[in-house]
C-alpha cells in the first residue's frame, strides 16, 4: 500500500475536517492554492481561521486511526476508490480498515430494506456469493436485513465491503458487532468519519454515498417508496452508475420501491448473470465515467464571515435549496422533486450548509433551518 507523506496527509485532513469545508468546496481550494498546505495558510490568515481544527487535534485523529488498524486514504492518492474519485463531491478523506485492494476492482453495491422478507435475505446472500465466486466484489452499508445477508454472502470469498456511518470502532447496529469485526479481517471497512463518531441520523447520506460512488452498479432488493435505498439507487443514477433491481410482490409494500425502479428502466435482476451481463470490467473507461465539470466558479472566494457554500451546477443551486427551507422540517426528496436539480447536487449543497451549521438533518432525512449552534438531533437509523 502507498504510504502518503505524514504532513501532506495532515494538512489535506485539517483542511477535510475545517468547519464549513464540505467536498465541493475542498476540492475547488486545492485546484485554486495547489495544495492542503497552501489552502490551509489562506485560512489561518482570514477571518476563517477560527473553524480549522488546531494541529493537535487532526494528529490523535491520526494516531488513533493507526492503532486501531486502520489507514487513512486522500482524494488523488493511488488507493483511493477510482470510481469515487471522479464524481464532482467524491470526500477528500477516508478511513478504511482491511484489504484496500479491493476498492480497486468491480464492485456492486447491493441495498435494500432493513425489515427485509426471509425470502428477500435469501436472494441477497445467494446473489452475493455468486458474485463474490465471480471476481466482483459486494459493497453495502453493514444494516440491518438485505445489507447483512450480502456481506454475509460475499465474505467466505472474502470480497465484501462496508460503508459505514460512524468511525471505524463503532459498529452499528450493535448486534453486528462480530459481523463488523469479520469484515474488517477478510474484506475491507470504510467511512468518512474520524474515529469515535457514534452514528447519528445525519450521516448514513455520506454512507449511502460510498455505496453509490465507489460500485460501478447498485442492486435494490426490497425497498419501499420512501426508503434509504432508493435515495442510494438515485445517487448512484446522478453518478452515471447501472441500477438493478429484483423483482417482488406487488403486494409487499417492501416491494413498490424496487419494483416502481423497474418501471423506470432498472435492470431486471434474477441471478447473478443479469448482473455480470451489464457490469463494465473496470471503473474508468468511458463512457460511463466521465470527470464532471467545475461545480463552482474556481476564481469564487470564501464569504469574509463565514466560509460559502458552493452554487452548483452554475445555476444557483445553493439559492434555490435555502429557499425552499424554513424552520418546519422538509424531506430530502421533496427538496430534490421540489428544486429540480440532481440528487447528487442537493445532498452535495446540504451537506455544505449542515457544516455551515445554516441547517440541522434530522432522522428520516428530514432538513429544517437551524436556529442555534449546530447539535445533533434524533436517534442514529440506518
Amino acid at each position: 500500500m502507498t504510504t502518503p507523506d505524514h504532513a501532506r496527509v495532515a494538512a489535506c485532513l485539517r483542511l477535510a475536517r475545517t468547519r464549513g469545508i464540505g467536498p465541493v468546496s475542498y476540492h475547488r481550494l486545492i485546484r485554486k492554492y495547489g495544495d492542503a498546505g497552501a489552502a490551509l495558510d489562506m485560512l489561518l490568515r482570514g477571518p476563517e481561521a477560527g473553524h480549522v481544527p488546531p494541529l493537535g487535534e487532526i494528529t490523535r485523529e491520526m494516531d488513533r486511526t493507526a492503532a486501531i488498524g486502520g489507514h487513512i486514504l486522500i482524494h488523488g492518492d493511488a488507493d483511493y476508490p477510482p470510481a469515487l474519485a471522479m464524481v464532482a463531491d467524491a470526500p477528500p478523506v477516508l478511513s478504511v480498515m482491511g484489504d484496500v485492494t479491493l476498492l480497486r476492482g468491480r464492485i456492486v453495491g447491493v441495498v435494500g430494506a432493513r425489515n427485509a422478507s426471509a425470502g428477500g435475505m435469501r436472494i441477497a446472500q445467494s446473489l452475493a456469493t455468486m458474485l463474490a465466486a465471480a471476481g466482483v466484489t459486494v459493497m453495502s452499508g453493514l444494516a440491518r436485513g438485505i445489507d447483512a445477508a450480502a456481506h454475509r454472502g460475499a465474505l467466505p470469498a472474502r470480497r465484501t465491503v462496508a460503508a459505514i456511518a460512524g468511525g471505524l470502532d463503532c459498529p452499528y447496529p450493535p448486534e453486528h458487532g462480530r459481523l463488523h469485526d469479520e469484515i474488517a479481517q477478510q474484506g475491507a471497512l470504510i467511512t468518512e468519519a474520524p474515529p469515535g463518531t457514534m452514528p447519528q441520523a445525519r450521516h448514513f447520506p455520506r454512507r449511502n454515498r460510498l455505496i453509490a460512488g465507489i460500485s460501478l452498479g447498485c442492486v435494490v432488493i426490497e425497498a419501499a417508496m420512501r426508503s434509504g435505498s432508493l435515495i442510494t439507487a438515485r445517487m448512484a443514477l446522478d453518478y452515471d452508475r447501472i441500477v438493478f433491481a429484483v423483482p417482488g410482490s406487488p403486494l409487499d409494500p417492501r416491494c413498490n420501491g424496487s419494483n416502481d425502479l423497474l418501471r423506470q428502466g432498472a435492470i431486471l435482476t434474477e441471478n447473478e448473470r443479469d448482473i455480470l451481463r451489464e457490469l463494465p470490467s473496470g471503473p474508468v473507461p468511458p463512457p460511463l465515467f466521465t470527470p464532471a465539470p467545475d461545480p463552482v466558479p474556481r476564481g469564487v472566494e470564501m464569504a469574509e464571515n463565514m466560509p460559502s457554500s458552493p452554487r452548483m451546477d452554475g445555476h444557483g443551486a445553493h439559492a434555490a435549496v435555502l429557499e425552499l427551507l424554513s424552520f418546519a422540517p422538509s424531506s430530502v426528496d421533496d427538496l430534490v422533486r421540489r428544486c429540480q436539480f440532481s440528487t447528487a447536487t442537493v445532498l452535495t449543497v446540504l451537506s455544505e450548509m449542515e457544516m455551515s451549521g445554516l441547517i440541522d438533518i434530522l432522522a428520516g432525512d428530514m432538513v429544517v433551518l437551524s436556529s442555534a449552534p449546530r447539535h445533533d438531533h434524533g436517534q442514529p437509523m440506518d
